[in-house]
């Protein structure tokens, strides 16, 4: 006997044909075939690779965190931070200032326990002794010469400023970085004028307008660093330059007494440091002196920008 035919797996209906779906669609008409649309930081879509690529953790859309210029603007401040405190050269600077501090500090209290001794007088002498200047013309180049002297000779500078980073971004990072290294070794010295606070009264307002001026002529000093460090390769070069730059500028109260001429007088009065400090220590915040020392750090950071533009030119 002959065997049935045994039909089809999934068998057919009858008539033997298989019925068949309704065509699909044209893969070119699908999302298949469409281009990708190149990331918008604007959408809030994620960056693509460079140094300051990619959305950190917790960055959204809307928020400061997810805002690419604060975000490398952020990376650039926590880079230098890292590269300030991870060197021995930082905690020796600072080793250095709050001796230095120390004494000035043993000396207030000094004067303090000399009976009859005018105690409002005291604790100004924390920003107009000497040593106040000397640690400002000599520490200042030490924090600025590396800032981008060391990005230059190792290379690093040219990776730097070809990522998605524009140069005032770079300069302002890298000076926010230094400031603030800065104003952390002035920090420890709130606890003096706590303890001079506990045994004695004192007015809080110089203290203040005090402080303001060591966070403005401080600003005024690092942006003269931070320029003089986009010159050279050479981290000594770099802080001798900043040096020369800041004689001039702390010299003029001493050219100052020296002029005969009124008209020299008045401009020199102008850029006296030293009695911008006196000034500021007896709690008199004067708005010319905030906005001469907030253009000359913005002037200064403007040559920066423009030498590091200038640079990245240069093939």
């Amino acid at each position: 006997m002959r065997r049935a035919r045994r039909p089809p797996r999934g068998g057919l209906p009858h008539g033997g044909r298989a019925r068949l779906d309704p065509p699909r669609a044209r893969p070119g008409i699908g999302l298949a075939r469409r281009r990708l649309r190149a990331p918008d930081p604007a959408r809030g879509d994620r960056a693509g690779a460079g140094p300051f690529g990619g959305y950190g953790r917790g960055g959204g859309r809307g928020s400061a965190r997810g805002d690419p210029v604060v975000r490398k603007f952020l990376a650039i401040v926590g880079r230098e931070w890292r590269a300030y405190f991870f060197s021995p050269l930082a905690y020796v600077i600072l080793a250095a200032f709050l001796l230095m501090n120390g004494m000035i500090f043993a000396a207030i209290v000094s004067f303090l326990n000399t009976p009859g001794a005018p105690k409002g007088q005291a604790l100004p002498f924390l920003f107009t002794n000497t040593y106040f200047w000397i640690f400002n013309l000599f520490v200042v180049p030490i924090i600025t010469m590396r800032l981008f002297a060391e990005e230059r000779k190792s290379g690093t500078i040219e990776t730097l400023l070809t990522s998605p980073v524009s140069e005032t971004t770079v300069v302002l990072g890298k000076f926010t970085g230094a400031l603030g290294f800065f104003l952390t070794l002035w920090a420890p010295t709130l606890v003096y004028v706590l303890i001079l606070r506990s045994q004695t009264p004192i007015d809080l307002g110089p203290v203040a307008a005090g402080y303001l001026a060591i966070a403005l002529i401080g600003a005024y000093f690092l942006s003269i660093g931070t320029f003089a460090s986009t010159l050279t390769k050479n981290q000594i070069v770099a802080a001798i330059l900043a040096f020369a730059m800041l004689i001039p500028v702390f010299s003029a109260g001493l050219l100052e007494s020296l002029s005969n001429d009124p008209g020299k007088r008045d401009t020199l009065g102008y850029l006296n440091l030293w009695d911008h400090m006196e000034e500021f220590s007896r709690g008199v915040v004067d708005t010319r002196r905030v906005v001469y020392y907030l253009s000359a750090t913005a002037f200064f950071l403007f040559l920066t920008t423009v030498t590091l533009s200038a640079k990245k030119e240069t093939p």
